[in-house]
């Protein structure tokens, strides 16, 4: 191992590893084996508001779901929801209901889609300060499909489930407990956190149409799908077990030593923004678009 690669290793491990304390989520992980769920109930949940280009879109997930963000070419926001709920009995979901959900604020230019529930325990004290203990932990998931203007700002936080981004361009962040996330990308920022998952990267694009991409996974595998013909400065490492396999045509090396099964400092075509991919444990595979299966 390099110095460089020692260097980033001090750097980001701790990352990674105040990653788990700050996800929303950890309250639920920690919980008791719950009692027995056996009646299950599937709420949705539609609703559209302005959202000019430009504009932003908070999204704070539950433990466990899903999140679709898709761009559009209309200046509003479109959110679906699939709430689906587990209880002993049609009179705990009714109690569950009131409070695994979500809330919808809307500024003129920034949405933000809170998510409540039985999972926050700072939230059921304020909210139910007499809610049944053998409630909390129920296990219980919530889906969102969101369509936002194609130029939009997103933040996403979430716990456990896929993540899917296609068709927008902004500053992205995304900080996940675990994932298996698709991710179609063309410009803006893109930055992103993630414990544990499968990472599909893909650039459709011949250049990346803004200022760069850094993506940190602490365990899994990252996989990247880049258009024939692309021009980009691209960084990959594996900190500690795993490999680097780069199958990509022209993606050479911008230094003498800059690559080695670890370690990769390379640059595709003319060059351009900086793509970073970062693994703590896993693979990272760079191959072209049209090699994809």
């Amino acid at each position: 191992m390099n110095k460089r690669s020692a260097s980033l290793i001090s750097v980001l491990v701790p990352a990674f590893a105040f990653l788990f304390f700050l996800s929303p989520v950890n309250a639920q992980n920690k919980k008791t084996e719950p009692p027995g769920a056996d009646v299950k109930r599937t709420i949705t949940r539609h609703e559209t508001h302005r959202l000019p280009y430009g504009g932003s879109l908070t999204v704070v997930g539950a433990p466990v779901g899903s999140i679709t963000i898709e761009g559009w070419d209309r200046s509003e926001i479109d959110i679906s929801a699939e709430i689906e709920l587990h209880a002993p009995t049609d009179a705990d979901l009714d109690r569950l209901a009131l409070f695994n959900n979500f809330a919808v604020d809307v500024d003129t230019i920034h949405v933000r889609i809170l998510t409540t529930g039985t999972h926050d325990k700072k939230f059921m004290k304020q909210a139910a300060k007499n809610f049944p203990k053998g409630l909390l932990g129920l296990p219980w998931k919530l889906d969102f499909r969101v369509k936002v203007p194609a130029l939009t700002d997103v933040e996403i936080d979430s716990g456990v489930g896929p993540i899917k981004i296609a068709g927008v361009e902004g500053a992205m962040r995304i900080n996940a407990l675990q994932s298996n996330a698709d991710l179609t990308l063309t410009g803006g920022y893109f930055s992103a956190i993630i414990q544990r998952g499968a990472v599909n990267v893909t650039v459709p694009t011949r250049s990346w149409h803004g200022m760069g991409l850094n993506l940190q996974l602490a365990g899994g595998t990252i996989d990247v799908a880049l258009a024939p013909g692309f021009s980009a400065d691209l960084d990959a490492t594996v900190l500690r077990l795993g490999e680097i396999k780069n199958s990509f045509a022209g993606l050479v090396p911008r230094e003498e030593g800059a690559a080695n099964p670890h370690f990769l400092e390379a640059r595709a075509g003319a060059g351009g923004a900086k793509l970073s991919f970062t693994v703590g444990d896993g693979v990272i595979s760079i191959k072209s678009l049209s090699s994809q299966q």
